[in-house]
């Protein structure tokens, strides 16, 4: 019998924020972690796929998105919460191990949360980003580009506020499924860069559209452009910036990150192998910025795939310790 995914809230540092969840976890639990313009709904293929394979399957909803409680101040909406938030969520399910699926923004508190509770994170998976300890910058990207538009105050949302949710939506799921970096022109918005007439990937569905269109019908864009945008993020308190866990990476090779130059650099550099000794890098062909609900049958398997071998060492080391 087929496993449906439940939904329930938590009560998580003085607001309520919603989880998505499967699965008994015979073989481990695995906390999915979105960024945007995603929410739980953005990992539906990959909590089936995990359960299957005897796994538990979380996706919260941070704070502000989706069906999640936004925070009372937006200064409180801080990269470090978001850690907290994460390890909050484990706490209040008593769940003392964990394997990070983390995509976009997701990646830097999934990133801290590794770097400063190693022992509660069994292995790490993202998508399109690297093992990071810092950010890297976006040098010689002109005025246009989008996170520099969306850092300014008031730009968005006088944006935004030209077309419904639904319109909004449809317009940064085509724009972020380009293999090209979203910049306007001078005297144009980021959302004049798609019109009506332009279709939708073939790979999103109206059903999708409608359930993005609900979710953030409900939550608003405040929080969502506050962070990642507007926040700046703080260096996590770390004893060393080492990975001690297996990373495993999956990006889309026409993804339009690819195109910043800091990152290609990064990914070919000694650094990236001292923080991150343990981590292997694999890319799916035609794979986009969205490459988890574009190609999710191999993205799936390489995630269990990956998953399983890491399960599969630690109950190996435990019959060591306990023989």
């Amino acid at each position: 019998m087929n496993q449906e995914i439940e939904h329930s809230y938590l009560p998580i540092r003085g607001l309520k924020l919603h989880i998505a969840h499967i699965g008994k976890g015979e073989v481990g639990t695995l906390l999915f972690v979105h960024g945007f313009p995603e929410v739980w709904y953005s990992w539906r293929h990959q909590m089936v796929a995990a359960a299957a394979a005897g796994f538990r399957a979380i996706a919260p909803d941070f704070p502000g998105y989706g069906l999640s409680e936004p925070p009372a101040d937006l200064a409180q909406a801080s990269w470090e919460c978001l850690m907290e938030s994460l390890l909050a969520i484990l706490d209040c399910l008593a769940i003392s191990k964990v394997f990070l699926v983390a995509k976009d923004f997701g990646v830097k508190p999934a990133f801290d949360l590794a770097l400063c509770h190693p022992e509660r994170v069994s292995g790490v998976v993202t998508f399109g980003v690297p093992p990071l300890v810092e950010s890297l910058g976006f040098s010689g990207l002109p005025e246009g580009f989008y996170i520099y538009r969306w850092r300014e105050p008031g730009r968005a949302e006088s944006d935004f506020g030209q077309f419904d949710v639904r319109r909004i939506m449809r317009t940064i799921y085509i724009l972020f499924s380009r293999s090209e970096v979203p910049v306007a022109k001078e005297g144009q918005e980021i959302m004049d860069l798609v019109d009506e007439s332009t279709p939708m990937p073939d790979w999103f569905s109206e059903e999708d559209l409608s359930a993005y269109t609900n979710l953030y019908e409900k939550s608003g864009f405040i929080t969502a452009l506050q962070i990642p945008y507007r926040t700046k993020p703080a260096k996590a308190e770390y004893a060393k910036p080492r990975f001690e866990m297996p990373m495993f990476v999956i990006m889309g090779q026409k993804d339009y990150i690819l195109k910043f130059a800091a990152l290609k650099d990064y990914m070919s550099s000694e650094k990236l192998k001292e923080i991150a000794p343990d981590h292997e890098i694999t890319y799916i062909p035609e794979g986009s910025h969205f490459v988890q609900e574009q190609f999710p049958e191999p993205v799936n398997q390489l995630m269990i795939d990956f998953l399983r071998e890491q399960s599969s060492k630690g109950v190996a080391q435990l019959d060591k310790v306990t023989v």
